[in-house]
């Protein structure tokens, strides 16, 4: 097992490559123990090369819908307001802090991703 830092988009290949041959391996060997330590080096690697950004507050609330299968209809009951929804899909209203804990609670939503900053339509 000879496992060195991740330099270059070689070395990541290099180490995704030797991470699939150990993907199956038993747990408490050393084939384990190289596959978790591959593990870390390569998300390192891709959270400073691949990073992905925070999704926006509304992009947010529509993934969480589609993953969950809710409808506009279903989230107005949710909230207790269609119209809101409409407002809030089309940019012209802001969450409220009460919109904020019932989508937190109700769709799982981190309530550090809806409380960032998104525009407004005018």
């Amino acid at each position: 097992m000879e496992i060195r830092p991740i330099k270059n988009e070689k070395d990541y290949d290099l180490a995704l490559e030797r991470a699939n041959i150990l993907f199956d391996a038993k747990p408490n060997t050393n084939e384990a123990d190289e596959l978790d330590i591959l593990v870390t080096l390569i998300e390192k690697y891709e959270k400073i090369n691949y990073p992905i950004p925070e999704p926006d507050p509304i992009e947010a609330i529509k993934f969480m819908m589609e993953q969950n299968g809710l409808s506009d209809a279903d989230l107005g009951a949710i909230l207790n307001s269609r119209s809101r929804v409409s407002e809030i899909f089309k940019r012209k209203r802001a969450l409220t802090i009460k919109q904020i804990r019932i989508l937190t609670e109700e769709l799982h939503i981190p309530v550090s991703t809806l409380i960032k900053e998104y525009a407004l339509n005018p």
